[in-house]
């Protein structure tokens, strides 16, 4: 038993829903009934739509509840065609495609553009208006009595029959999840979980945030809409009702029920919904009702959905199998290398900023070199982090000039701030869920290494190579920070020290010209600290400017070149750790020593003279 899982195991993730597709594709051959093989169709349909929404909300965690109009606006598209006499399914089903990726385009910007929930809303509405709208276009869509006069598809000039119309549908579904699954397993798909889990993290890789949800709305729609060009050749007539509120419960259900954040979910759940009850008149009757509750079961009972419960059952036997299971390595004790980095300038040049009645920096001064680490210390409250969100460019300066090399980042969004060669961790490590651990360190090669999602879906050669190269870079990176041995493992049930380790190697593999470190030893063992003061040191040897923003005292003072210390948001000190160990005003504002306590205090936290503290 043990060895045939480790052989099913061992196989592709893709062999499995290739093969079950293989079999739909050929139950008419094997004698299926009209009636069955209509269901099928229909369950084809509803996992296209609820596919997009998957996409949109599942991934890229966008709130919308907008495919129903995609899929009225597809199935419009195809009908009019077809009355006009273009009859060919490829040609509705590209231009059905189109349309609705158009609607979702037009709906998602403004939508975005004022916030989730506005585009929640925008959504909604848009459903609740599709039967209005085609009322008032009623001498073309046929009003609320539906488009009749279609006339049957033809594919290449011949007309299909019953059999080979079902193909075609499982076909075109089929097709559109293996573009589905290779958009959601490529690096792509981890910036949609990633935005999805954090939109400052998303930004702080160089990921254009607004873009980004844009596309997981727009591209969500497409499905939808090919989905409504198959509806409205499968009887040929169209009515309102079938694009409903009744109609976008039910996507909303099957999409919970098989699971969100899942490709095949939307499969599962589509099956359960149209295979299953709906086939009962009591349950057409009282439809949205029975929607309500599979939205209760799904979100409270089944968190996560069906999907998840197969994941977990899979885990369970991989476990008994002995798959997967982490063995502690041992530090091979060599000394991590990384290649030459052009290290820029970093200079914050009397910055000020404040929040309503607060001043969080007052004309604060920075200065940053290549090939240095520069501490940035002070009290909480002293406005550290606000410093380092105002290099990143999630707060913009009321005040001075931020400067990084010969580019002036003072007015830049945070994604573009990224993409001139800034990296940072933050003060709670933050990975999107159901991500490995090499896949959450290689998402931080997103915006170095750009792949279009094209060549992503496809599989372009181009694609392939910087795969390739994400996965070894990912690994070496690993090696450097100690957890290559749990490179397959879940990133987000980690220990708070190996994520925070983790999150030091996702900004290191972005070839960083400037890195930023936000308390990133708080929450590591000795082991931990040792092994991130050298990695911050092979920084430094490589060329990178380091920023190191940290309360650890006795670190600060082994690593740093030079040290700014911040109080009150005023830049109080500056200079070498000899220098700053000693400054009376140091002492009092950052750690709260009185006048003549300054050796009892240096003694226990073991600072010692410049020679000795100075990095090596």
């Amino acid at each position: 038993m043990v060895s045939a899982w480790r052989t099913f195991r061992s196989l592709p993730s893709w062999i499995i829903p290739l093969v079950l597709a293989v079999v739909i594709l050929l139950l008419p051959v094997m004698g299926l009934d009209l009636s069955t093989s209509r269901q099928i169709q229909l369950a084809c349909i509803l996992a296209l739509v609820v596919s997009g929404l998957n996409l949109s909300l599942g991934f890229a965690g966008e709130l919308a509840l907008g495919q129903a109009a995609m899929y009225a606006a597809g199935a419009y598209t195809a009908g009019l065609m077809s009355q006009a006499g273009h009859t060919d399914i490829l040609v509705q089903l590209a231009a059905a495609g189109a349309v609705a990726l158009g609607v979702g385009i037009l709906t998602g910007v403004p939508g975005l553009r004022l916030g989730n929930w506005s585009l929640a809303m925008t959504s909604f509405f848009l459903v609740l208006l599709v039967p209005d709208v085609l009322a008032i276009f009623g001498g073309k869509t046929g009003g609320r009595n539906g488009l009749t006069g279609m006339e049957p598809p033809t594919l290449f000039g011949s007309e299909l029959d019953t059999q080979q119309y079902y193909m075609v549908v499982v076909v075109v579904t089929v097709l559109w999840f293996a573009v589905m699954r290779n958009l959601v397993v490529s690096r792509h798909g981890i910036a949609f979980r990633t935005l999805k889990q954090s939109p400052v993290l998303a930004s702080s890789q160089g990921v254009s945030v607004f873009r980004m949800k844009l596309l997981g709305y727009a591209i969500g729609a497409f499905p939808a809409g090919l989905a409504g060009a198959l509806f409205a050749n499968t009887d040929l007539f169209i009515s309102p009702e079938a694009f409903g509120f009744t109609f976008a419960t039910a996507v909303l259900a099957a999409s919970i029920l098989g699971g969100a954040a899942s490709v095949y979910g939307a499969v599962v759940g589509a099956a359960i919904m149209q295979l299953g009850p709906n086939q009962s008149t009591a349950f057409q009757e009282y439809s949205l009702i029975f929607y309500g509750g599979f939205l209760i079961i799904g979100g409270v009972l089944l968190s996560g959905g069906l999907t998840k419960v197969g994941r977990a059952i899979v885990s369970k036997l991989d476990r008994r199998a002995g798959l997967g299971v982490v063995t502690a390595k041992e530090n091979s004790g060599g000394t991590p290398e990384l290649a030459p980095i052009n290290g820029a300038r970093l200079v914050v040049d009397g910055v000020s900023k404040a929040f309503g009645g607060n001043q969080a920096l007052n004309a604060a001064t920075l200065t940053a070199e290549a090939g240095k680490v520069t501490a940035l210390i002070g009290p909480n409250g002293s406005g550290k982090t606000t410093m380092l969100n105002m290099i990143c460019g999630f707060y913009t300066a009321d005040a001075g000039v931020i400067t990084i090399g010969d580019t002036v980042v003072s007015q830049s969004s945070p994604h573009k701030v990224a993409r001139v060669g800034v990296a940072r961790t933050f003060q709670t490590p933050t990975i999107p869920e159901n991500i490995t651990v090499l896949e959450a360190v290689a998402s931080g090669r997103y915006s170095v290494h750009r792949a279009s999602m094209a060549s992503a879906v496809l599989r372009l050669p181009s694609f392939r190579r910087i795969a390739k190269a994400d996965i070894v870079e990912a690994e070496r990176v690993l090696e450097l920070v100690g957890m290559s041995h749990l490179r397959n493992e879940i990133a987000t049930s980690l220990p708070l020290g190996m994520r925070r380790m983790l999150e030091v190697a996702r900004a290191v593999i972005a070839e960083p010209r400037v890195v930023l470190f936000d308390e990133v030893a708080s929450g590591l063992d000795e082991d931990e600290l040792e092994r991130l003061a050298d990695l911050i040191r092979v920084l430094r040897d490589a060329g990178a400017t380091v920023v190191l923003v940290e309360h650890n005292f006795r670190l600060v003072l082994s690593l740093a070149d030079e040290i700014v210390v911040l109080a009150q948001g005023q830049v109080i000190a500056t200079g070498d750790a000899a220098t700053i160990e000693h400054h009376p005003r140091v002492l009092s504002e950052y750690l709260g020593v009185k006048s003549g306590d300054e050796d009892a205090l240096l003694e226990e936290i073991g600072a010692v003279d410049h020679q000795t503290s100075e990095v090596k």
